[in-house]
């Protein structure tokens, strides 16, 4: 595995549900630290996508203003069109609801975005990129 190098960075109101919802659709918990004085409570978290890819993410806190919630968008490349498929079955089932019909871009591949329950979007696609 190689490590990571670009993180999107993440808030939630409710960092339980977002562990379900990253784990359903495919992430991998690398590093869960909570706090001590909230168990529900996330100081920092990384989680993997795929082979080289991952975000961190934490609990929303009052005292930190300098990143909030349900305003991230973010691209998960997958291996196939199927995949897409798959993935969309399982955050739908996770929680989050379809923004849009699924697509096939005149540059390639298949996607699709959804919205998690603090209003993020994740995009679902196919097309890796060049």
């Amino acid at each position: 595995m190689t490590t990571p190098q670009l993180f999107q960075c993440l808030r939630f109101t409710d960092a339980n549900r977002a562990i379900a919802f990253l784990s359903a659709i495919g992430f991998q918990e690398r590093l869960l630290v909570r706090d001590d004085q909230d168990p529900d409570g996330v100081v920092h978290a990384q989680f993997q996508w795929r082979d080289n890819g991952g975000i961190m993410f934490g609990s929303v806190r009052p005292d930190d203003d300098s990143v909030g919630h349900g305003h991230a968008t973010t691209n998960l490349v997958l291996p196939s069109d199927d995949d897409v498929d798959a993935v969309l079955a399982r955050a739908l089932a996770a929680g989050a609801t379809q923004d849009g019909p699924i697509r096939t871009p005149d540059h390639g591949g298949r996607s699709v975005a959804v919205v998690d329950f603090d209003g993020n979007l994740w995009h679902l696609d196919s097309y890796p990129g060049v």
